[in-house]
Parts: structure tokens; sequence; C-alpha cells
């Protein structure tokens, strides 16, 4: 059988911490990046996007990890990204690249990971499981991990009926994650404690019953959005605005700077305009997406 030549990797992108699952719960959501990884010597397709390799510390650095955790000897490739998942917004974009990297690699060498490998293997990469989980198997997502997040146990699938829908709104506002992380303090009161322990478990239990009206309320974390939201203008005010205009819950997605509402097909329209006048009001320009939940997860969209 002819070796391919070309793989694209079509990732979902994803939210993540879902409250106060810190670390712990993700979501896949229905915009995508597709990842193009070729072999150096073969015609490229030009219209796809510049080569990032050369470039990008991220693609090298997951490239040398494939190559190392899979005794695969090394070839030279091109790597080419495309699509919606906005950069440093709290949606998971960094996975979709070093998702669509291993997924593609995978399949081009014949080492054919599962989603099981490549969550483990990406997992390690980020830190923590939480995006990798949602965005390679999709759905929502609970990662389980011991000692340190960067070992994922186990994960639980969940998948996400598309009359839940989710509301991302996207400031003008980049948050690098690693600079986030230390925002966060190194203990917390055992009430507040007990209080995030309780809103995770809600949220979970709506998410996995189907019963969506469940997650009124939910989120009132005191894990990491008190710490983060105060360092981006509006978004604090743009979740409430949300819920407000007649969303279930809402939180930051990720480290930020996008914010996320759950609610009803009904008033998803209300809910995004919301949002996004509590952004103006701080004088920040933004983006909106009504969104669904994406339950496939990475899938090979291409190769030759």
């Amino acid at each position: 059988m002819p070796s391919l030549s070309r793989v694209v990797c079509k990732v979902p992108g994803s939210t993540s911490n879902c409250g106060s699952g810190f670390d712990t719960l993700g979501m896949a959501v229905a915009l995508f990046n597709e990842v193009s990884v070729e072999r150096a010597e073969c015609v490229g397709d030009e219209a796809f996007g510049p080569d990032i390799f050369p470039l990008s510390e991220m693609a090298r650095e997951t490239v040398a990890c494939f190559f190392s955790e899979s005794g695969v000897a090394t070839f030279e490739v091109r790597i080419r990204i495309r699509g919606d998942v906005p950069q440093a917004r709290g949606l998971g974009s960094s996975v979709t690249v070093r998702g669509g990297i291993l997924g593609g690699l995978s399949k081009l060498s014949g080492a054919d990971w599962d989603k099981e490998k490549l969550v483990e293997v990406i997992t390690e990469l980020e830190g923590h499981p939480d995006n990798a989980s949602a965005s390679i198997l999709g759905g929502f997502t609970v990662s389980r991990f011991l000692d340190s997040p960067a070992k994922v146990e186990a994960v639980n699938k969940i998948e996400v009926g598309e009359d839940l829908r989710l509301v991302v709104v996207s400031p003008e506002f980049e948050v690098l994650t690693s600079a986030s992380r230390g925002v966060l303090p190194e203990s917390l009161g055992f009430a507040k404690v007990v209080s995030s322990i309780n809103s995770v478990s809600c949220v979970v239990a709506a998410l996995a019953s189907g019963q969506y009206e469940g997650l009124s309320n939910a989120v009132h974390d005191s894990v990491h959005e008190p710490y983060r939201l105060k360092n981006i203008p509006g978004a604090a005010a743009a979740i409430a605005a949300g819920i407000e205009a007649g969303a279930y819950t809402g939180w930051l997605s990720g480290s930020g700077s996008s914010v996320l509402c759950a609610c009803s097909v009904d008033t998803a329209e209300a809910v995004m305009g919301a949002m996004r006048v509590a952004f103006s009001e701080v004088g920040l320009e933004s983006v909106g997406r009504d969104l669904s939940a994406d339950n496939t997860g990475l899938q090979i969209s291409h190769s030759e």
C-alpha cells in the first residue's frame, strides 16, 4: 500500500472549565480549524495557507513529541492551518493545532494512534486535559486525573443536544492561558470550595441528564473566575447580561477573553445582543457566535 503524502484533520474548538470544573470539564463547540500535514517533498495546496512549521514553536514541539513518542523515523513536514477558531480567546485554539498535527502525523506515518492516545499526548503538552478531551473526543467531557492534570487517567464523554445553544462572545482582547494562571490564588476558603463543588456537580448533572433547564443559575464559581474576570473589561457584565436576557447560566470560556452563555434556541439572539452591548459599554468591539456543541471531535477530512 503506497504511503500517504498529505492528511487534513478537522478539529473543533472547545470551551473549558464550564464554571468551577477547573482543568476537568470541557465541551467541544461547532467552530473548527483544519490542519494540513504534508510530507515536505510533496506538492502542497498553496491555497490552504502558508507553512507554519518553520515559525511556530508550538508546531515544532508537537512534531518532535510525535516522533519521540511514536518511535517513527523522522521525516520533514509542512503544516498549514485554516479555520475559524480564534487565538487567545479561550476557545482551545492550541489544541486544534496540536490535535491536527498529531492526528495528521499519526495517519501519515501509519502509527494510527486512537483518540485516547491523542488525548493523552496533548494533555501532557498542554498541562491539562479539559480542552484536549473535548476537542479530540467531542461532546461534553469530564476528565479524571490524580496527582497531576498533565496525566489524564480517564475521560467520560456525554453527547449534547442541538437544542442547547452556546452563545459565545469574544471581545477584541487577548488573554494567554499561561499569563492568566498567574492571577489565581494559592488557597481557597472552605466555604468557597464547597460552593464550587456544588456548582460543578449541578452543571454535570444537567448536561448528563439532557435536562438543560437544570443549568439555570448553576455556575457560581470561586476557583478561578473572580480572579480572571476582573482583568477582562466587560466580561462579568456580559455574563450577567446574558442571564438577564434569558440564558440558563454563563461562564468564562477557559481563561478568556471569550465568555459563554448556555441557553435555549428561542433566547439565543437576545442573549447574544445583551452580551455584546455589555462589551460595547466598556469600549470593546466583540464577535458573537451562536453555536451548538460538536459531538464528533477530531476527524480526518482528507487524505491522499
